[in-house]
């Protein structure tokens, strides 16, 4: 049989009150307090909303260098459209992909949120 592939998707929930998204999934409304809250799967393509740039290698543990060593990464948060922001690592050859609102595509979910942009995605695969 041939392997099936699933697109990664970040669970969040909707108030079915006052329709507030929240990430990660949770059980009572930000907004309003309810237990109103419904499943939802997050869209996996979004905007740049701000970034930084990670330039030295952060505490271990929890980080864990890879076997070829530190290198920069961005971190930043993504707008999705419904109307949440996600924080993620942004995967780029350049960080000035990044600038004015660069689209980008969620790539993982784990250990934390992953997006990358168009031109890294294009040339990855």
């Amino acid at each position: 049989m041939g392997e099936t592939s699933t697109a990664p998707a970040l669970e969040a929930s909707r108030c079915s009150h006052c329709s507030t998204v929240a990430f990660p999934a949770t059980s009572l409304c930000s907004q309003c307090s309810r237990p109103a809250m419904s499943p939802v799967a997050l869209s996996t393509r979004g905007t740049v909303w701000a970034y930084t740039v990670q330039r030295f290698a952060p505490k271990s543990p929890p980080y864990v260098s890879p076997p070829e060593g530190f290198s920069p990464f961005a971190v930043g948060y993504v707008e999705l459209p419904e109307g949440i922001r996600v924080e993620g690592v942004l995967d780029c050859h350049d960080f000035a992909e990044l600038d004015d609102g660069a689209p980008v595509t969620l790539v993982a979910t784990a250990p934390v949120p992953r997006f990358a942009t168009d031109a890294y995605l294009k040339e990855t695969r």
